[in-house]
């Protein structure tokens, strides 16, 4: 089986989370600097999980588009990586009520932490379906942004017991990290 529809299926429920995430953003109280500056919290998270959630949407796109066949433990795999998606809502709209706790901070860290292994096993689950796609094990291979993150990620946890903001700091370093492309897939894609 192709990808097509599982790209598909995937684009389809990463619309509905960042639809969940917008419906969170609400108009300030007050027509004043003053309302707008009391939603800014909610406002920065609900950038950093735009964000994330482009990244995702965007290498998972590449992603596929690199494997020429997919089976039942590609789709297992990526329902994994979109059940992970979808608590994104729920850690951002956490984040933005109470982003001064801990616990909230290390919840969005542990989703993280979650969506980024899901998509490494993403990665793999898609090698095992196609062993001799020599494409696919380029872009997959040598994942040196996937380990970074994940020590990121970890990182990001204990450290929002000292300070969420600290835990915050890390996590914005991971979307910069993955907002720049990686060629490889960018190239693989093209070829397909």
């Amino acid at each position: 089986m192709g990808s097509d529809r599982l790209e598909s299926f995937s684009d389809g429920v990463i619309a509905v989370i960042i639809t969940l995430m917008a419906f969170e953003l609400k108009a300030p109280a007050t027509a004043t600097w003053r309302g707008l500056t009391h939603l800014l919290p909610l406002l920065l998270v609900y950038m950093v999980s735009f964000t994330f959630v482009g990244i995702y949407w965007v290498n998972h796109h590449h992603l596929l588009r690199a494997a020429e066949h997919i089976n039942a433990a590609v789709m297992w795999a990526n329902l994994h990586l979109l059940f992970w998606l979808s608590l994104i809502p729920f850690a951002t709209a956490w984040v933005g009520a109470q982003y001064g706790r801990p616990l909230p901070a290390a919840s969005y860290g542990v989703v993280g932490l979650g969506a980024g292994l899901a998509y490494t096993l993403l990665g793999w689950m898609l090698l095992r379906a196609n062993p001799h796609d020599t494409t696919l094990a380029q872009v997959v291979g040598r994942d040196v942004k996937g380990r970074v993150s994940t020590v990121l990620y970890l990182l990001s946890v204990p450290l929002a017991y000292v300070t969420p903001y600290l835990s915050y700091a890390v996590l914005v370093v991971i979307a910069v990290l993955w907002f720049i492309p990686d060629r490889r897939l960018e190239k693989s894609t093209s070829q397909v």
